[in-house]
């Protein structure tokens, strides 16, 4: 059945305009005003709303194993309930064991993600470093569709990737035309300042951004950006929540090196005051790394997004219910880090972006979906409205309006860090691979109708990357 959107404005990254958008089969195959009407079309009324590109989240953890549990949203769960909030694809993460193969892992993240109801792909975490690790990442980009991978420079004795690792990941990842990406935070600090804190009877949630101050997140995104701009790589900076990250960026790129930010919506929106309520479960439940700052580094990280430093907008959707955050009820180093809001980061951004003033809407399709696409080189298979591109569609509703609340949200967990936050602008209808899978509150996912998106590797970019090494690499002493 094809399915006709009449009436609607298109937004795109670059424009928007008034047409009719026709899907059939998986793709959008006319984009027009006044389409003609198939006889068998579903027609979705889209006049005085916006027809947009679906939501790329660059950074999920779907049913991901953690700090002694598992998060409360699976690969069907967690992206059916980011279809609800217009988010029609994902990118998580495979997270390998130290000493585990990549490959291994890579297929052990494929199984679970097979129930997915909307498409995804992965980032592989790097989290040790043989011989090994360097083949399989060449099996990854060659056969899997996999074109970046993640480093962890923050969990101690477990996941952390040191700066050996970072070299020879980098190195590795410009010869295979992959993007790097890494979580800034220095582990060596972080551990140091939680055993100072615990040591003076500091347990609770509130110690929790006082063992990761921006600092920390800064002297880490600072040395990336320096490893990266030595060995000539582009490098992609996760959940950036400060001024002194964003600093780095900004300094990096106004020099002309390829780096790249991401920024949480929670970031942008939710301040550090959170750590400090008296009930545990809410303190705890914001607990993520790093953690939400005060608000002068959220009008940072806006100006940011809007100066285009920051490139995409992400969730870092990691839910654990409160159960699972009590394991750290008398040391909050235990508390499993993780928020949710893949349900609601379209609206969020769009409430306190669009609607302030602060971006217009095609900035919000930039910074919600073609960035990302663009970025891990998915474009224009997503991230626009467009003949021949996937139809990953959201109409969007601007003048409605929504309360967010745990007891009414699809994604699993019963918490919610945007709890009772009214946003004006939603999704009514979403479609995802031509299928309508949410209508006006109706969410209609289906287990296992979200396909893996292959992501090619970069060549044109990497190739002159690569030229460069080559030309800057220190030469060899000539000895007589």
């Amino acid at each position: 059945m094809s399915i006709l959107i009449r009436g609607g404005t298109v937004v795109n990254a670059d424009r928007e305009y008034s047409a009719d958008v026709l899907c059939a089969d998986g793709k959008i195959i006319a984009v027009g005003e006044n389409l003609r009407t198939p006889a068998s079309a579903e027609i979705i009324d889209a006049h005085g709303q916006y027809v947009m590109p679906g939501g790329i989240d660059p950074h999920t953890h779907m049913q991901l194993p953690f700090m002694g549990t598992v998060t409360a949203d699976d690969f069907f769960t967690g992206t059916a309930a980011g279809l609800a909030g217009g988010t029609t694809s994902i990118i998580d993460f495979v997270i390998p064991n130290p000493q585990q193969s990549l490959m291994e892992a890579y297929q052990t993240w494929r199984g679970w993600a097979e129930k997915s109801a909307a498409d995804y792909s992965f980032h592989v975490a790097i989290t040790w470093w043989d011989d090994t690790v360097h083949a399989d990442m060449g099996k990854l980009v060659r056969d899997c569709g996999v074109n970046s991978f993640k480093h962890f420079m923050a969990y101690k004795n477990a996941i952390m990737a040191d700066d050996e690792i970072l070299v020879k990941s980098f190195t590795r990842a410009l010869e295979l035309g992959a993007m790097p990406t890494v979580h800034a935070e220095n582990g060596e600090l972080v551990f140091t300042l939680q055993q100072k804190l615990l040591a003076q009877g500091m347990a609770g949630p509130e110690a929790h951004p006082l063992s990761r101050p921006p600092a920390v997140e800064g002297e880490a995104a600072n040395r990336a950006i320096a490893i990266a701009n030595v060995l000539n790589t582009p490098v992609y900076i996760v959940h950036v929540s400060c001024m002194e990250s964003l600093e780095a960026i900004t300094r990096a790129r106004s020099k002309g090196q390829r780096v790249f930010g991401e920024v949480l919506a929670g970031h942008l929106t939710i301040d550090d005051s959170v750590y400090r309520n008296p009930d545990f479960d809410i303190a705890a439940g914001h607990v993520m790394s790093p953690p939400f700052r005060s608000k002068e580094h959220q009008a940072a990280l806006w100006q940011g997004l809007q100066s285009g430093n920051l490139h995409t907008t992400a969730t870092d959707h990691c839910t654990f219910c409160d159960t699972q955050k009590a394991a750290g009820k008398n040391d909050f180093t235990k508390i499993p880090n993780g928020c949710g809001g893949v349900e609601e980061r379209m609206a969020v951004i769009w409430d306190t972006g669009v609607n302030s003033g602060r971006l217009t809407p095609s900035e919000f399709v930039k910074v919600t979906s073609t960035n990302a696409a663009q970025i891990f080189n998915i474009y224009p298979r997503k991230g626009i409205i467009a003949v021949g591109a996937d139809a990953d569609i959201v109409v969007w509703d601007p003048s409605a309006t929504r309360t967010i609340s745990a007891k009414t949200q699809f994604a699993k967990g019963g918490f919610n860090v945007f709890e009772g936050r009214t946003v004006r602008g939603v999704p009514t209808h979403t479609l995802s691979g031509g299928k309508l899978v949410f209508k006006e509150g109706d969410l209609r996912a289906v287990a296992g109708d979200g396909k893996h998106v292959d992501r090619p590797a970069f060549s044109p970019m990497f190739d002159a990357l690569k030229q460069m090494a080559k030309v800057t690499a220190p030469h060899k002493i000539q000895r007589s």
